[in-house]
């Protein structure tokens, strides 16, 4: 199964292609003693966001997990709480930029920003596994619901579907035919069944490549990883930042330097009259013409030679 890290060691960094995105769900049951071990988990399944209920974690901070980032979120300690674990490769991708000391204090804020809205979201998925979707039969909503699921579809399940339906989404889990066991994301001793779910755009529906429960980790005894395979076309567009055209002193060789000498007499660069500012004035003006004419000017875009002025 490829992800994020493969591509790129096939592609090379930033270059164009095929990316194939990992995102995983999973009930916890508490971060507490456990988010290395869940950080581990998740690098081995090569998932590259993890969107985690019942963290039962208080505030809304984040922290390094090993190779993740986790932003978490949590009103009283102890009890419910979501977080979102973002991969290193993914997270660097997103900001690789050389910043100015003023730039990467607005980045400070904004990741601040970005980390409250994906806790969000993750809150989002939690309130929606409430909601049991169990049943192999679309029933009216094939738009959003691809036929396969696990035993009969209750009404909780139907208000599921009518939310997808509603905000034009489809369930990606439902769009794959699966073993049992890789259907199942609650076990216990009485019971089997599917409470969680993922869900995406129904225009972005082509998209998903797979979705199926990893039901192999031990981290927690009842509830099952859930993971959504994505791939997305990576195309790199050429950006440039203007500025203003610069002489090319870096292009100042021994015979530049003769013509424009030559070039300054003519002129008569260094007869300049009057009082100081007036001369240096003069002299400037004489001097920035003579430079653009024998050294050329630059068009203004980045990456310019270190020599342009």
């Amino acid at each position: 199964m490829g992800s994020v890290d493969e591509t790129r060691g096939k592609k090379g960094k930033g270059k164009e292609g095929a990316c194939r995105l990992r995102i995983g769900s999973w009930n916890i049951g508490t971060l507490t003693c456990k988010y290395i071990e869940l950080a581990k988990i998740l690098h081995k399944r090569k998932v590259n966001i993890a969107c985690v209920q019942e963290t039962r974690w208080a505030g809304s901070k984040a922290r390094n997990a090993d190779e993740y980032k986790l932003w978490y979120s949590g009103v009283v300690r102890g009890k419910n709480g979501v977080s979102i674990l973002v991969d290193r490769d993914l997270r660097e991708s997103l900001l690789e930029l050389a910043l100015s000391r003023r730039k990467r204090a607005w980045m400070r804020r904004l990741r601040g920003i970005f980390g409250r809205i994906w806790t969000r979201l993750c809150a989002i998925f939690h309130l929606l596994k409430g909601y049991l979707l169990e049943g192999s039969a679309a029933g009216g909503y094939g738009e959003v619901h691809g036929g396969f699921g696990l035993g009969v579809r209750n009404g909780v399940g139907t208000s599921l579907l009518d939310f997808a339906k509603a905000f034009e989404l489809v369930i990606a889990n439902s769009s794959f035919l699966k073993k049992e066991e890789h259907l199942v994301t609650f076990q216990s001793s009485a019971v089997k069944t599917q409470i969680d779910y993922l869900l995406l755009r129904r225009c972005d529906r082509g998209l998903c490549k797979d979705c199926k429960v990893i039901p192999g980790e031990t981290l927690t005894t009842q509830h099952k990883l859930l993971v959504m395979d994505v791939g997305i076309m990576v195309k790199r567009k050429k950006m440039y930042a203007h500025g203003r055209p610069r002489i090319r002193w870096g292009a100042l060789t021994k015979d530049k330097a003769q013509e424009l000498d030559e070039r300054l007499a003519a002129m008569g660069a260094w007869r300049s009259s009057g009082d100081a500012s007036t001369i240096w004035s003069t002299t400037v003006n004489y001097v920035r013409k003579a430079t653009k004419e024998v050294l050329g000017i630059s068009k203004g875009f980045s990456g310019r030679h270190q020599g342009d002025w």
